[in-house]
């Protein structure tokens, strides 16, 4: 078995059962107009969109609003379901769905003028590529973006080593500047990036979609809970009490690429 193919196994296992309380996290905000990705990926009326491992289809519904098509692929079919429930729930016409891998990516060269995937490269064995599978079935001039966590590089082993606890299907989060070396490394040219953190979420709410392996969910709650108390932010997570809970925040970063 290839490390590709055993970290599909971990992403099925784990995003199967985090369908529907990763749909319920993400109702709030998630893919809404405005945020700064959607701004620097610059979508168009006439655009023929991919979005890479699509999960349960947020952006992709929002991306279809302001796009010809959308395409919407990812490898758990619990996640696509979620996605169709939405898409139903929302009377959109303009979207397929696949279940499928993405390396390869499932679809011929210069397919969409516009590829896309949101919060996913951390789970990937070999993040470059998969980039370099979404330039292949971008169109010659059209752009590529990705937005993920990304943790500057004094906090990144710490909070990968948290995430890997909290979700088994995590690899690492990559730093901005591997990032945006990914890019550069295809030949890529960088339009527009932007660092910046997610807005607050309660660490309950985080842990209600994660299904670690027994006991390791106490070890994640402590580590919280001692950057709350040392203040040293020792995860890069921003992580404070508020009234009665922790709260966290996600340092993100999007990167738009022409081809």
């Amino acid at each position: 078995m290839t490390q590709h193919q055993a970290q599909n196994e971990k992403i099925l296992d784990q995003f199967t059962k985090q369908a529907e309380p990763y749909a319920k996290l993400t109702a709030a905000g998630r893919g809404a107009s405005g945020s700064p990705f959607l701004e620097a990926m610059a979508p168009s009326g006439t655009d023929r969109t991919l979005d890479v491992a699509c999960g349960v289809g947020r952006l992709a519904l929002t991306l279809a609003k302001l796009t010809q098509h959308v395409t919407g692929i990812d490898l758990t079919a619990a996640m696509i379901d979620q996605a169709r429930a939405l898409q139903a729930e929302a009377g959109t016409t303009n979207i397929d769905w696949r279940v499928g891998d993405i390396l390869p990516l499932p679809f011929p060269d210069g397919a969409f003028s516009l590829v896309v995937s949101q919060a996913a490269f951390h789970h990937l064995a070999d993040p470059a590529a998969v980039l370099a599978e979404m330039a292949r079935v971008c169109t010659r001039d059209g752009r590529i973006a990705i937005n993920d966590m990304s943790p500057e590089p004094q906090t990144a082993d710490a909070l990968n080593r948290a995430e890997r606890l909290r979700d088994p299907s995590h690899v690492r989060a990559l730093p901005p500047s591997e990032l945006r070396a990914l890019g550069k490394a295809i030949g890529l040219v960088e339009i527009a990036v932007s660092s910046y953190y997610a807005p607050k979420m309660p660490v309950e709410a985080v842990l209600a979609t994660s299904f670690p392996l027994p006991g390791d969910l106490e070890k994640v709650r402590a580590l919280y809970l001692a950057d709350v108390q040392n203040g040293a932010d020792t995860l890069g997570l921003r992580a404070e009490r508020s009234a009665d809970q922790i709260t966290i925040q996600y340092p993100m970063t999007s990167i738009v690429w022409r081809r």
